[in-house]
């Protein structure tokens, strides 16, 4: 683990790996940490993480940094973390106008470095300010943006917003190989607590007789799999169903 501590209340950024031959250190600085990822099986490739200088004004450092670094090495090359910056009026909601020097400047860093920004799956922003006010601002300053070496090798990267987070940030998650895993068969289990539902004799009955000319364990099956599917309003995901009560009392308390 390499640690670099926040400056005020500004910063902060860490780099963890799980062996000691996966990532070697190249440089680092109080808002970058520069590696190179080794990992058996995968091309090895360049990983900088970065914190954006947040004072508009100092900006031009971050740019600067990232132009410096794209000139030492040639290999694949995947920058993320929070750049403190965006890329188009898009990518903000509420508030001004995202500053137009800005939004150019950013622009063209990646376009002097050949860098591409990564999409950004589930919900487009990565930063609020004042929710549930009238100067409410959400904005997407988390982001990766990648060489395009490194996107011709790992092609089925994907880049996540996992937007649960207790700070003004959302975490971003980085899959640069994406696993295709084939689904689990469903199980299909009858719960008892359909039986106080009325419907569920008659689901039973027309499913039944729709297959009635079948063998007796498929029109089993049959049933099984439609009060299954029916099912899930009456027993399904009490985790999410107790979340959405506890939104509900939130909203009603507020």
């Amino acid at each position: 683990m390499l640690a670099l501590d926040c400056q005020r209340q500004a910063g902060g950024i860490a780099l963890l790996w799980g062996n000691n031959n996966e990532a070697s250190l190249c440089t680092y600085t109080n808002s970058h940490i520069d590696m190179i990822i080794t990992v058996q099986g995968w091309s090895k490739f360049r990983l900088t993480g970065i914190y954006g200088k947040p004072d508009r004004a100092r900006r031009g450092s971050t740019w600067n940094l990232i132009r410096d670094l794209s000139t030492q090495s040639n290999m694949p090359w995947c920058i993320i973390g929070n750049m403190n910056n965006v890329l188009g009026q898009a990518h903000k909601r509420g508030g001004r106008l995202y500053p137009s020097w800005l939004v150019q400047g950013f622009q063209e860093v990646l376009d002097d470095c050949g860098l591409i920004d990564m999409e950004l799956n589930g919900y487009p922003f990565t930063c609020e300010r004042g929710k549930g006010t009238e100067k409410w601002v959400e904005i997407r300053l988390d982001r990766a943006i990648v060489s395009k070496a490194w996107l011709e090798i790992f092609q089925d990267a994907k880049l996540t917003n996992l937007e649960v987070s207790t700070s003004d940030h959302t975490p971003i998650l980085l899959e640069p190989i994406t696993l295709h895993i084939t689904p689990r068969k469903r199980r299909l289990k009858f719960e008892n607590a359909w039986l106080r539902e009325p419907i569920c004799k008659q689901i039973v009955e027309d499913t039944w007789n729709k297959h009635q000319v079948e063998p007796l364990q498929n029109k089993l099956n049959h049933c099984l799999e439609v009060l299954t599917d029916w099912g899930q309003d009456i027993t399904g995901n009490f985790r999410r169903r107790i979340s959405d009560c506890k939104k509900v009392i939130r909203s009603t308390k507020g």
